[in-house]
């Protein structure tokens, strides 16, 4: 019967955001700001598996929620939130790879951190009310720039030019104290040339888990000199942060009887007795970006872009380190005194070598980039060449700002001190040609050669010498073929590679990966039916797969698995049941493979055979049902469906994450020319409208027990959970001028 019922939901449910809220119309004339994406976008027609994702679509959901959470009915993803409402810090996955896997770029600069490649939402708070358009690209994709796309590649493109001035105020508010107050401005073209635009954004939430809260400030300006031909973009943006750590998740047992209990923080004394918890356990962290972004049209044939960027980012994590905890539950050395450099103190006698103590562990680094293309285009041929060069440079060091036990250290005085330094140089070449109404064809050859060097101490203390050179080249080749108005067909190989990340060096890994990705694809168009449909077959050697397991940040570790694929099928469709409702279904069925997977247990290395990637799911679907009973109402149900995943790599048991089945409903109502006003937007959503307990999320480990049982090894297995919210709500107001 629940089999039943999801199926029913998924079939008359929903209209996830698919290939485009409209039928596209491929004859239209480019703008300027389309000019400045070609390098990272593609078209409607092209041999590359995509979806769309316009303004109008974003601003219908946009109540506080985080960028990717808004982005979860697309096809193949899987979004989740560590304080499980979808505010502070929330993650992405596409075809089962992991955020530090999908190519992000904002105005074509990569997003991702050049060190970690992951990517850090919660650092741009709320840059959806910033959000023109969005594409995402599922595989290979076209992205030129920036690390190599291993699951999907996200290109943004920020605020568009407005032609009229505007100005809007949003506020919204919903469980668990989430409060989101947002304020636009445009002034419109002032004498047909300039535009100067802004908004200030600010988003508090105590989170579904206990004491995850967050403390989001945000801002984005933008100014802008046009001319039919000229477009001239200088834009900052960036944000400020801190939020609660809520990243150590929780057993089973404390899943099933305290769902949000949050271990981060907690204080005993020197008895064991509970104390407390912390009440400053954060990450604080700024970040900003700086671009100008050049785009110009020579003629109707001819032009070319020039973008140039900075990005600032600095934080810290801070942390109590409790010294019974760490000794009699944790057994580290992080109570040490001496993994501080703070010599024992002598008291009364006694040598004290341990203390609580709170520490600050800093990241502040740099990021320069300058990307430059030349685009010529006529009715047959379109061929666009380009050069993109970026520099990193981040210090991570750490600092004790308080112990019970200080010795003679100073205020401070740091503890380690590492340092990271990444060029990358890029050049590529991409042409699509269209032989006839029917046949084009498209290739893309892209030269990218990484240096990069870590070195100093880890977090764990530990030396860091390594410097890498890694030259790559990703060719990628594909047709198109329009049989008829209606129906059409493609092809598509890409190749890409990826260097490793400097938490792989921390694990002695330095081999980069390599991905063969090949997509067959059938788009349908009609009157009233739109469909998309794909197959793929992604072929990895050296891929890097999660474990399961985290470092000492909550970062997820990565081991090479040698050989493994990714073989799936994805549909989706929009079909347009009447003038009023509408429905669009999607579905991503895959199987993912570890080949001869080796693995050690019980003290013996053994071949487990083919086993299941972790956090990759056989079974994704998503549908959004929707209503519009007049041009100013529109009613929605959302609904998502994530199979069952393994969170490790050894099809283990304890390391199953259940599947699970959830619906949204959401409402947007608009009064137009109210008084002064262009209009009033009223929002409402409810989310997990059946108040589903699930897990998106968690964490699988194993380590080797040699001293119960001495002479004999024995692997013991243990998993964490990030529970999800039950049923929620945001509501909003949006006041138009």
């Amino acid at each position: 019967m629940k089999k039943l019922f999801i199926s029913a939901c998924l079939l008359f449910g929903i209209q996830a955001f698919s290939q485009t809220t409209q039928f596209n119309d491929t004859t239209k004339v480019e703008t300027l700001d389309e000019v400045l994406l070609k390098a990272v976008r593609v078209e409607a027609t092209s041999p590359v598996t995509h979806s769309n994702v316009s303004k109008e679509e974003i601003e219908e959901r946009n109540l506080g929620q985080d960028l990717p959470i808004l982005l979860n009915y697309l096809p193949a993803v899987v979004t989740t939130s560590d304080a499980g409402a979808g505010v502070g810090y929330t993650g992405i996955r596409v075809r089962g790879s992991d955020a530090s896997r999908v190519s992000i770029t904002i105005n074509g600069i990569p997003y991702n951190d050049a060190e970690s490649q992951g990517t850090f939402w919660v650092n741009l708070p709320d840059f959806a009310s910033s959000v023109e358009s969005l594409q995402l690209q599922r595989g290979v994709g076209t992205s030129s720039n920036g690390s190599g796309a291993f699951g999907a590649s996200i290109n943004i493109l920020s605020d568009a030019v407005s032609e009229e001035a505007s100005a809007q105020v949003s506020n919204s508010y919903g469980s668990f104290e989430t409060w989101k107050h947002t304020a636009k401005f445009s002034t419109g073209l002032l004498k047909d040339n300039f535009e100067f635009s802004g908004r200030l954004s600010k988003i508090t939430s105590d989170g579904y888990v206990d004491r995850a809260t967050s403390d989001l400030k945000s801002y984005f300006l933008q100014g802008v000199y046009k001319t039919k031909n000229t477009q001239i973009k200088a834009l900052t943006f960036g944000g400020k942060e801190i939020t609660y750590q809520s990243w150590y998740g929780v057993d089973a047992t404390t899943l099933e009887n305290d769902r949000t209990y949050n271990l981060a923080g907690i204080q005993f004394d020197s008895e064991g007795n509970f104390e407390g918890f912390y009440n400053n356990q954060v990450d604080d962290y700024s970040q900003d970006h700086f671009q100008v972004l050049a785009s110009y049209k020579f003629n109707n044939l001819w032009s070319a872009n020039i973008s140039l960027n900075y990005t600032h980012g600095r934080g810290y994590f801070e942390e109590y380190i409790d010294e019974w905890y760490e000794q009699n539950v944790n057994f580290s050395g992080n109570a040490n005194l001496s993994f501080y450099g703070i010599d024992p103190v002598e008291i009364g006698g006694e040598t004290i070598e341990t203390s609580d103590l709170i520490r600050r562990r800093w990241l502040n680094n740099n990021f320069y980039a300058v990307n430059a293309d030349v685009n010529y285009k006529n009715n047959h041929l379109d061929i666009l060449g380009g050069l993109f060069y970026s520099y990193y440079g981040g210090d991570h060091f750490g600092e004790v700002i308080w112990a019970r036990f200080a010795g003679d250290s100073d205020l401070g005085d740091r503890y380690y001190n590492g340092n990271g330094d990444k060029n990358e140089f890029t050049s590529f070449v991409k042409a699509t040609y269209k032989v006839n109404n029917e046949w084009s064809f498209f290739a893309d050859f892209q030269g990218r050669f990484v240096s990069y060097r870590a070195s100093g101490l880890t977090s764990d203390v530990i030396p860091l010498n390594e410097k890498r050179t890694y030259n790559f080249f990703n060719p990628k080749a594909g047709v198109s073929f329009q049989l008829d108005t209606s129906n059409s067909f493609y092809a598509s190989y890409g190749r890409a590679h990826r260097e490793p990340r400097r938490s792989d060096f921390e694990q002695g890994v330095f081999t980069a990966e390599k991905l063969d990705d090949y997509e067959l694809g059938w788009r349908f168009l009609s009157e009233k039916i739109q469909l998309n449909s794909n197959v793929y077959f992604m072929d990895y050697k050296d891929q890097l797969v999660l474990t399961g397991a985290l470092d000492d940040v909550g970062a997820p570790i990565r081991a090479t698995s040698g050989k493994s694929y990714r073989l799936g099928l994805e549909v989706d469709a929009t079909v347009a049941i009447s003038n009023k409702w509408s429905v669009r279904p999607n579905i991503a069925v895959s199987t993912n493979k570890n080949v001869d997977f080796i693995t050690s247990k019980d003290g013996e290395l053994i071949n487990l055979g083919n086993t299941n990637i972790s956090f990759s799911p056989t079974l994704i679907a998503g549908n959004i049902l929707e209503f519009r009973p007049s041009e100013n109402f529109q009613i929605a149900l959302l609904s998502k469906y994530v199979g069952e995943q393994y969170m490790g790599n050894i099809d283990s048991e304890a390391s199953i994450l259940d599947a699970y089945f959830l619906n949204d409903f959401s409402v947007n109502y608009t009064l137009k020319n109210v008084s002064f006003l262009d209009s009033i937007v009223l929002s409402g959503l409810v989310n997990n409208i059946f108040n589903t307990e699930y897990v998106s999320n968690g964490y699988f480990y194993t380590y080797d027990d040699d001293f119960s049982n001495p002479g004999t090894i024995t692997t013991i297995e243990g998993a964490g959970y990030y529970p999800q919210s039950g049923i929620n709500f945001m509501a909003g107001v949006t006041l138009n001028f």
